[in-house]
């Protein structure tokens, strides 16, 4: 299990185009033979990395395949979809076929939209009944409460393990999220989290102090065989414990 690659930014727009760049790497990596499987995130911070992502060159779209890591439970054109979001951010935006857009659907009836994207991953990425899809990359967010995906504390999804993808009731926020589990996540070849506020140092702490009591979902995303890395703003960082590396692995 690698250790986690932490880069700290001045700011918000630094972790922008430093993501922007480095996600641009791996999908330049796409060759017919050598198709690329990313999942994308929500949230606000990708807004502006899809933009610059969009006019970076040397990206054959024809090979690259995007899914998402989680979605919420309303329909592709509602403002809340993560799926919307990243259509007119990045998709609208790049000779991308439309059948190498793997969406969840969200307005379906949460179990169902959840077996359905199971499947979708299970044929895209030639699995059998067993066995897990291997994500080139998946891009993650974190929430203030240390949600990623829609992997929140406290609900059953955490405790996911034999399936791909599932329905996760999330009473916190009065509602139901689709989301991959923990197995995907941690089967990726790269792991990216973007993190940025204030809001989230506290989270941060909680990550990465393996001593902390109840340490928050985004802890527990630990990829076996690939890299993980976090880009994070300074004052995300913040919450940093003493002695922890970032990035050129210079201790606080």
């Amino acid at each position: 299990m690698s250790a986690a690659q932490i880069k700290v930014f001045p700011s918000v727009p630094a972790l922008q185009e430093a993501a922007a760049d480095y996600v641009a790497g791996v999908l330049r990596l796409a060759t017919p033979n050598n198709p690329i499987r990313i999942a994308l995130s929500g949230g606000s911070t990708p807004r502006r990395m899809h933009a610059l992502l969009a006019q970076m060159v040397g990206i054959d779209w024809r090979n690259v395949h995007i899914f998402f890591g989680d979605e919420r439970t309303v329909g592709p054109d509602d403002p809340q979809s993560n799926y919307r979001m990243a259509h007119d951010t990045l998709l609208a935006h790049v000779p991308i076929p439309a059948a190498n857009i793997h969406r969840m659907r969200g307005e379906d009836e949460p179990a169902s939209a959840a077996a359905t994207y199971s499947g979708e991953l299970r044929e895209s990425f030639g699995l059998h009944s067993t066995g897990l899809p291997v994500f080139d990359l998946i891009i993650l967010g974190m929430g203030a409460d240390g949600h990623t995906a829609s992997l929140f504390p406290g609900t059953a999804a955490l405790e996911a393990h034999a399936t791909l993808v599932v329905a996760n009731e999330v009473p916190q926020l009065n509602t139901w999220r689709i989301t991959l589990t923990y197995p995907v996540l941690n089967a990726a070849r790269r792991v990216l989290f973007l993190v940025a506020g204030a809001d989230k140092a506290e989270a941060v702490s909680h990550v990465f102090d393996p001593t902390h009591d109840d340490r928050p979902p985004a802890a527990f995303v630990q990829p076996s065989a690939g890299d993980l890395l976090w880009y994070v703003d300074a004052t995300a960082a913040a919450g940093l414990p003493e002695g922890v590396k970032h990035d050129n692995d210079t201790p606080r």
